[in-house]
């Protein structure tokens, strides 16, 4: 994993089953469930034996979303400190939309908007 590149994708869909088959048929995608910490299900998009991406329900992680908010794709770049690097982000324009958090076996993650208002996540990934 380098510093400043794109490392992981996330489907925030409103219809998760819906969009499964969509890739299935496509890119011949194929599926791991995972449990996030509520309990709701999270899919790991496999091509082959490579995890490529991740799927969830949209309303299942942000019940209060409007209506108008279609489903989008949600990048993840790789940064060398995500503690150290969030410290810069309000004095460059930005902001961090939720406190940091790890996910085991995976990473720290910070989810952040940049200087135009893009959402974007930064992670360090765990070393293995």
């Amino acid at each position: 994993m380098k510093h400043g590149h794109f490392v992981w994708n996330e489907l925030v869909a409103r219809d998760v089953e819906n969009a499964k088959a969509f890739y299935a048929k496509t890119l011949g995608w194929t599926y791991d469930r995972m449990a996030m910490p509520n309990g709701k299900p999270y899919w790991v998009a496999k091509a082959g034996d490579t995890p490529v991406a991740g799927l969830f329900e949209m309303t299942d992680v942000m019940p209060d979303i409007p209506a108008h908010v279609p489903s989008h794709w949600f990048g993840y770049i790789e940064v060398d400190d995500v503690d150290a690097r969030v410290k810069a982000i309000e004095a460059a324009g930005g902001r961090l939309m939720r406190e940091l958090f790890d996910v085991p076996g995976v990473g720290r993650l910070a989810i952040v908007t940049d200087s135009v208002g893009a959402g974007i996540g930064w992670m360090t990934s765990v070393r293995k």
